[in-house]
């Protein structure tokens, strides 16, 4: 007699629980770890060393990877940023979280009735900060971060806003840190200033842990500023004299930025004798740009860049190193996504969830080991406001594709064919009916996507809604 969903979902979240225990007692310490989570912007599968990125050095991700594990389907929890974050601090999937597409904007922040991860963990009696980009709720909305589960933010609340590198300010819990001058004079390169508020947040120590959410913008292409190819960055640095193209210099220039202060967040950390008890995961928040120079093969092998729901635009670099606890050198290919993180957090901090999760712990996935059986169904979608709205849906080792609300499914067996090159939905019209049915029933109706009604921008969508 098969087991009723529920019922083994019960069973693994009890399983979680005990692991979790045993998690703590394996770190030498019974106290709950620190939580370090780091994400790049728009970082492509393929744009680190350990996923095989050869032009780019990143030798401090690397060495993060060598002292823990590194996944290869690990999955965000969209195509672009604000869904991704949605499914993130939701533990809700694409279908069923608040946030999901990038517009519109207002009317689709988070509410104060919505529970986020920061939230669990304070209540669980964490202190949480955050620096970077948030993008579900601006100032003096009920969706900012310190609303939102967040003792203290620093970064950029707008997600449009996070587009300009040298900003006039920046958000600070309830107040902006006013730069006026510094879209002229350029002496303010906001990436520092996201760094050293980490790094102030790690050396404030307390008796309490800490949940640190360390959303970079870095390396995301910047269409507002005045600046050659779109991208941002104070010198091209150690890649200037390379005989690539200005962009690409540049490209490289902000992730040899973002790996140099990933290894002074960890060396703050190993200084102030706090390494062993933190959790550190490094991971992107979507595939990258199509505009990347093609020579880096900034996803690899896989199909698509950000805003596609082949692999290039979902599957994601996720690195999670726990010195003492998670197994050095390990390479996963269990299957873990963004609505994970909550369950799995909530797990180390031994507390309950605030509901129904689409996701599971993927503590025994941090461990190097098999995860507990599950039938879960990872979902994804894109284009609810614009005139081509694209589901997709892994289902075990298939992955259906459906470009276009009225278009064929496309069907892949990902455990053979990771760059989804060969269509099977001809060789398997059952599977394909039953993708179809998912790709119903998966999503619960949101007012806030009407799905097919185009995007107008500007103040008309503002007051439609």
């Amino acid at each position: 007699m098969p087991i009723h969903p529920k019922i083994l979902l019960a069973s693994s979240w009890l399983f979680s629980l005990i692991t979790a225990a045993t998690f703590a007692q394996q770190s030498g310490t019974e106290s709950k770890p620190n939580v370090l989570f780091i994400m790049a912007d728009d970082l492509g599968y393929g744009d680190i060393g350990v996923y095989g990125q050869e032009l780019i050095h990143t030798p401090n991700i690397d060495a993060l990877a060598e002292q823990g594990i590194r996944f290869t389907q690990a999955y965000a929890g969209g195509p672009v940023c604000t869904s991704s974050r949605s499914v993130l601090m939701t533990g809700l999937h694409n279908g069923h979280t608040v946030a999901r597409d990038n517009v519109p904007h207002y009317p689709t922040y988070l509410h104060d009735d919505d529970i986020t991860l920061a939230q669990v963990l304070k209540d669980a009696g964490y202190r949480t900060g955050g620096v970077g980009k948030w993008s579900l709720g601006d100032a003096q909305t009920e969706g900012r971060a310190t609303n939102m589960g967040f003792d203290t933010w620093t970064g950029y609340l707008n997600q449009d806003h996070a587009h300009y590198y040298y900003p006039t300010y920046l958000d600070h819990d309830e107040r902006k840190i006013h730069l006026p001058d510094n879209p002229i004079l350029r002496n303010h390169y906001s990436h520092d200033i996201l760094t050293n508020a980490a790094l102030n947040f790690i050396r404030e120590r307390k008796d309490s842990p800490f949940f640190l959410y360390v959303a970079y913008t870095l390396p995301h292409f910047s269409s507002k500023e005045e600046d050659e190819h779109g991208l941002t960055v104070p010198t091209t640095a150690p890649y200037a004299n390379k005989d690539w193209p200005e962009k690409a210099k540049k490209y490289a220039a902000m992730i040899h930025r973002l790996d140099k202060d990933v290894g002074k967040i960890i060396a703050l950390l190993e200084a102030m004798g706090m390494r062993d008890n933190t959790l550190v995961i490094f991971t992107s928040d979507n595939g990258g740009h199509s505009s990347t120079w093609k020579g880096f093969k900034t996803n690899g092998r896989l199909k698509g860049f950000k805003r596609d729901l082949y692999e290039g635009g979902i599957r994601v670099p996720f690195i999670a190193s726990w010195p003492g606890v998670i197994p050095a050198g390990q390479v996963s290919d269990e299957v873990i996504a963004f609505q994970d993180m909550l369950p799995t957090f909530a797990s180390l901090a031994n507390t309950s969830l605030p509901g129904e999760m689409d996701g599971i712990s993927a503590i025994e996935a941090l461990k190097g080991n098999v995860l507990p059986p599950n039938e879960r169904i990872l979902y994804w979608d894109f284009g609810h406001t614009r005139d081509r709205y694209d589901q997709a849906i892994r289902l075990g080792d298939w992955k259906g594709i459906r470009n276009g609300k009225n278009q064929p499914l496309e069907l892949y067996d990902l455990s053979k064919d990771i760059a989804e090159t060969n269509n099977l939905a001809g060789d398997h019209p059952e599977l394909v009916e039953k993708i179809e049915r998912l790709m119903e029933t998966e999503v619960t109706p949101s007012p806030r996507y009407p799905v097919g009604e185009k995007y107008q921008g500007g103040p008309i969508w503002k007051k439609d809604w």
